[in-house]
């Protein structure tokens, strides 16, 4: 095993659903385990406060970290688990944290006040920074989530992946990107859903005669175009079973809607170069936010 699968952990319910989520994908992809916890640096002036004890921090720290191994260790018993502790800025860190890895796994706290989630800045500059896959899951995430029900109606790991859905531009499609949501759908034996949306035409908005005539075609050369680009990853990929969703509107609603049923929703990231760089697409941040499935933010040039 040369290759690990990175979490995050900071002792919060999210971090720890990411551990777990982590050690899942670990064991699928036949790696190892690496669990890491970043301290911030206590400034001087803090570390004189009598009321500050970093000693005891740095205790709290460590047994976080070896209580997280070891519950994985039992509940996991295939898997290499090993631990890190690192001192600096947290998002820095993660950030130099994911380099090494297949991927780095970050927990993203519940819903927010707007009915989505909330991924906070650490999260979210991760994201925005990391050159490596970041997956971001849910506090209440469990294994039984990625799954189909039973025949009773029951959640259970016992059945079928759901689905891994895909946000494609097919106007510039990513070979990375694309190939890391067709691995993922192999790993689970899962169908793939590739969504791909187009904008409303313009003359729809004033009725004009031959409007429907014009949407139909419209929507026959999407099809077509991601059809097109999707027709050597099938040939790659021959097992896995590819559904094409090409739908007029928002690709960001588009998306989320139809990862209401995803095991994993992947959506890409541009990494830029220059004065605007670190940022995160409209689409992306409607996945983050929005998506309750884990979200894989796949950076590509």
């Amino acid at each position: 095993m040369s290759g690990t699968v990175t979490a995050g952990i900071d002792g919060s319910p999210e971090s720890r659903a990411a551990a777990e989520w982590a050690a899942r994908e670990a064991l699928l992809r036949r790696l190892q385990l690496k669990i890491v916890y970043v301290r911030e640096p206590v400034p001087r002036r803090l570390a004189q406060n009598p009321l500050l004890d970093p000693d005891a921090y740095r205790h709290w720290a460590e047994q976080t970290v070896q209580e997280a191994a070891e519950g994985i260790r039992l509940r996991h018993p295939g898997l290499t688990v090993v631990t890190e502790q690192l001192t600096g800025t947290v998002a820095d860190i993660l950030c130099e944290a994911a380099g090494p890895a297949e991927l780095l796994v970050l927990g993203s706290r519940g819903l927010g006040g707007i009915g989505g989630f909330l991924a906070g800045s650490v999260s979210l500059a991760v994201v925005a920074r990391a050159e490596r896959p970041v997956v971001l899951v849910r506090a209440d995430e469990r294994a039984a989530d990625e799954h189909r029900t039973d025949p009773a109606g029951v959640p259970s790991a016992a059945t079928p992946f759901r689905p891994v859905v895909l946000g494609l531009d097919i106007d510039d499609p990513d070979d990375t990107l694309l190939e890391f949501a067709f691995e993922a759908a192999v790993r689970r034996k899962a169908p793939l859903r590739a969504v791909h949306s187009w904008p409303e035409p313009p003359t729809s908005f004033y009725r004009f005669a031959g409007d429907v005539e014009l949407y139909d075609s419209l929507a026959r050369g999407q099809a077509e175009l991601l059809s097109k680009v999707l027709r050597p990853w099938r040939q790659k990929f021959p097992d896995v079973e590819v559904i094409e969703s090409s739908r007029c509107g928002s690709a960001a609603q588009n998306v989320v809607e139809d990862s209401r049923d995803a095991s994993l929703a992947v959506v890409g990231r541009r990494i830029r170069t220059g004065l605007f760089g670190d940022r995160i697409g409209h689409v992306t941040h409607a996945a983050i936010h929005h998506v309750t499935a884990p979200v894989a933010v796949v950076p590509h040039s």
